[in-house]
């Protein structure tokens, strides 16, 4: 008996296990069009199991695939004789439609929908059912349905996700509305989902489509997320003032949303709308008496005002840090505040002995081993500032051995490639920049790629290696904020390396020294001279973006600017540029983004 069993299970399990090899390799052929060779698998497989659905399923769809409606109708039929059911009715339909015969196919489609009304369990079922076959007005007729057949359920989100495969932006837009007012919970979904759909010009359609149903809500029903989305709007549209309004409104009304013009004040700051931030911080300032917000915000507009300010105006800014740390004082809580001023001593005031003066008393703080890192790191900065290169690399060494294959560690790594690179140690800094091409970190392994190509293209064309000597001085004076000093230089290997694969370049550092400067033509001309005479080099699309970005936010062309945009989405597809054109050339023509 127990032998009889255990020959039972054998033979079972080696049954079972060749069905499921027989069914990879069906899906396998129907996947990869071979519909013919899929046909004789999933006949055979219903032959075995004839009552299996699924393979049924697959075997209509390769009838179909094959144009053998007939047999395919004859499985629907059988199906239907088993376990008639509404999906059954729409796969039917949808055979006739194959066929052209509309009036059987709509037949059939009205018997499903008409379903509903018995069961309307279903409508989920039968207007997904709809959508694989992209009958999406089908679709929709079954949610509309649904809403009055049960009106305790919720259809707007799937309607919404049709709206979008329709490209009826509009009606997407008043679903996902109404999503929002049945589950407020799931606002940020919703913020991701129409985020595709809208630009930074508050004049494209669908901007005015969503801004125009938001404010219509708020004056129906003045609900603090129609605010918030409100204010997430005008984010997009970098309107930051505008999206200020709303959360100052928002925050009188509930003082929780107080992080989220924390966060507002960071996103202009970081965008460089230095005005609005100014505005928003000092809210912060006269709103709160949490020190992590007040520090935090009293940091950044000195770090505006720094920006901004010429040698008359950097007394007034140290007066200001100076009785900051006499009101907080200079503790762990106050360290961002600490590095900032030794950062605004270095290079601003260019008082790099007084700064690490002053940063050396922050080490002696009750810090982590991070915090101390990120002084270390300052400190070496700064050395590298005065050009004192070896005493620079035994702090970013440090580093690296105390915090191994930390973020900061990488950085630190990164620093000594680039300080080994101001000295003119190039096969070091090489080697570094090696390791660091894998780095965790995407900006330090693109920037680690980037001057390792530089060092590798440039060091064996001069074996007294001048140029690539004199670039890395250049760089050096750009660091160092000579930039007059800077620009001098690179002008001189213009004139005494011309030619050479450095050329292009020394172009281009020189061509981003002159926007700083606000030299704009000087810089338009660079970048023109590298798309003219460097096509095949590897800054060719960066030079195309950064003159399409000079053309659009400085000079006033935007023909000019969707020229260049336009270059690198035909040009250079694998730039990492691609997709930013993309977006700004888009805008830029009054497209609708989605």
């Amino acid at each position: 008996m127990l032998q009889r069993l255990f020959f039972l299970i054998l033979i079972f399990g080696w049954h079972s296990g060749f069905a499921q090899n027989s069914v990879e390799q069906g899906e396998s052929y129907y996947k990869n069009g071979a519909f013919n060779k899929a046909l004789i698998i999933f006949e055979n497989l219903t032959k075995e199991a004839p009552n299996s659905y699924n393979y049924n399923l697959r075997l209509i769809d390769i009838y179909q695939q094959l144009e053998r409606y007939e047999d395919a109708e004859n499985v629907i039929q059988k199906l239907i004789s088993y376990h008639p059911n509404p999906i059954m009715t729409i796969i039917l339909g949808y055979n006739f439609q194959l066929q052209g015969r509309i009036e059987k196919a709509n037949k059939n489609y009205d018997a499903a929908i008409a379903f509903v009304d018995e069961k309307p369990n279903y409508i989920y079922s039968i207007a997904r059912k709809f959508e694989d076959y992209s009958l999406l007005d089908k679709a929709i007729e079954v949610y509309k349905k649904g809403k009055l057949l049960t009106p305790d359920k919720d259809f707007t989100i799937q309607l919404a996700k049709i709206y979008a495969d329709q490209g009826n932006v509009e009606l997407m837009f008043s679903n996902y509305i109404d999503y929002i007012e049945y589950n407020p919970g799931h606002i940020n979904s919703i913020k991701r989902a129409i985020s595709d759909f809208i630009s930074e010009n508050r004049d494209n359609e669908n901007n005015v489509y969503l801004r125009r149903q938001l404010l219509k809500k708020i004056q129906q029903e003045p609900n603090i997320y129609w605010s918030e989305m409100l204010s997430w709007l005008y984010v997009q549209e970098k309107a930051y003032n505008k999206s200020f309004i709303q959360e100052k409104a928002l925050y009188k009304r509930s003082q929780e949303s107080f992080y989220r013009i924390i966060e507002l004040a960071s996103i202009a700051h970081n965008d460089n709308d230095d005005e609005t931030a100014k505005t928003i911080y000092n809210f912060i300032l006269e709103s709160t008496q949490n020190v992590g917000a007040l520090l935090s915000a009293h940091q950044s507009l000195l770090e505006i005002e720094t920006n901004n300010a010429d040698d008359k105006m950097l007394p007034q800014i140290d007066e200001t840090y100076n009785s900051l740390f006499e009101k907080y004082g200079k503790s762990e809580a106050t360290l961002p505040l600490q590095l900032a001023y030794g950062k605004f001593l270095a290079f601003n005031a260019k008082d790099a002995d007084a700064a690490s003066k002053f940063l050396k008393t922050s080490l002696k703080l009750n810090i982590s081993k991070f915090e101390e890192a990120e002084v270390k790191l300052l400190l070496a900065d700064i050395l590298v500032l005065q050009e004192k290169f070896n005493e620079a690399l035994i702090f970013y060494s440090q580093i690296q051995a105390e915090l191994k294959n930390s973020p900061i560690a990488q950085e630190a790594r990164f620093k000594v490639a680039k300080t080994s690179y101001y000295k003119g140690d190039f096969d070091w800094a090489e080697s570094q920049l090696k390791i660091l091409k894998s780095s965790t970190s995407q900006l330090i392994a693109n920037d680690a790629l980037d001057l390792k190509l530089l060092i590798s293209d440039n060091k064996y064309e001069d074996s007294t290696q001048t140029a690539l000597k004199q670039y890395a001085k250049a760089d050096l004076f750009a660091y160092q904020n000579k930039t007059d000093e800077a620009i001098t230089l690179l002008d001189k290997i213009l004139k005494e390396h011309k030619g050479e694969s450095i050329t292009d370049e020394t172009l281009f550092q020189q061509a981003k020294l002159f926007e700083k400067q606000k030299q704009f033509s000087k810089a338009e001309a660079n970048y023109l001279e590298i798309i003219k005479d460097y096509k095949e080099d590897i800054l060719i699309d960066d030079a195309h973006y950064y003159l399409a970005q000079l053309y659009n936010t400085q000079l006033a062309n935007s023909e000019k600017a969707k020229e260049h945009y336009e270059r690198i989405i035909f040009d250079f597809q694998d730039s990492i540029y691609f997709i930013e054109a993309r977006r700004r050339f888009r805008m830029l023509r009054g497209d609708s983004i989605n």
